[in-house]
């Protein structure tokens, strides 16, 4: 009898147990890589609101665009939120990668800048013009002289280098840099195109201050990636989320005032 109410006793407080804990929401961990503006902007912002999904957000800013990717590969982040598709595409295939697509976010429209002209056709023959490197980020550059003139390419098809340009009218220079040099050049090339992240950090306000600039038809969209085989883990799912919702638009349409434009 008494080992029948002591069985009894345990199985209660095993039930009790577990209806406490049930009430009790289980939190994961993100760690995700980011460029300083305005990816750990946004993602900072979140933060409360992923933590009431159960979703604690470590932000890791980064300073090229390198790291993120080869933390992402190594199992360092979770994630990374700094990069477009064809940046992604070529460091996978150059380095041998596994990074995926988890979410579009935003549109950073690349702008061309000088401090020496206000205008296209004041620019001088002979003009020195900055370009990212990259190889994706600098046939971007490209495509948009081309817009206006300054260039004709071969194609716009492929990677691009100096040899894809087919017409240069006014023999233009070029001098090939990390992005995050770019803003540093302003003062000492007549042309300098710089992507919005690096504009923004450096106090540049893409609208208001480029030359010219990509228009919202850009097809650079910024994403959220992972690793193939995790992008669709939970924690993840309610980061796209998120990332993808109303209130991060309007954060992103007041804070940015179209320097950056949500891609959703």
């Amino acid at each position: 009898m008494k080992k029948s109410w002591l069985i009894a006793l345990i199985a209660v407080v095993s039930l009790l147990a577990v209806a406490c804990g049930g009430g009790k929401k289980e939190e994961s961990t993100l760690t995700v890589g980011a460029s300083q503006v305005p990816h750990a902007e946004i993602l900072e912002h979140i933060k409360p609101q992923l933590e009431k999904e159960g979703v604690k957000l470590n932000v890791k800013v980064f300073q090229d665009y390198v790291l993120p990717n080869k933390a992402v590969e190594e199992g360092q982040l979770d994630a990374n939120f700094f990069q477009h598709v064809p940046w992604l595409e070529t460091t996978n295939k150059e380095k041998g990668y596994h990074i995926v697509k988890v979410a579009g976010v935003h549109i950073e429209p690349m702008g061309a800048y000088s401090k020496k002209w206000k205008e296209v056709s004041q620019i001088p023959n002979g003009a020195t013009v900055s370009l990212p490197n990259d190889p994706s980020n600098f046939k971007r550059s490209l495509q948009l002289l081309e817009t206006k003139g300054l260039i004709k390419l071969d194609s716009p098809d492929g990677e691009k280098t100096l040899q894809s340009i087919k017409e240069n009218p006014k023999k233009l220079q070029f001098k090939q840099l990390e992005a995050a040099m770019l803003p540093r050049t302003i003062g000492e090339v007549d042309l300098a195109v710089i992507n919005t992240n690096y504009a923004l950090q450096a106090k540049l306000n893409p609208i208001k201050d480029a030359m010219f600039i990509e228009d919202k038809n850009s097809p650079y969209v910024n994403i959220l990636a992972a690793k193939k085989g995790n992008e669709n883990k939970d924690a993840l799912t309610k980061l796209a989320k998120v990332l993808n919702s109303p209130e991060v638009k309007k954060f992103i349409d007041e804070k940015y005032k179209g320097a950056v434009m949500a891609a959703f």
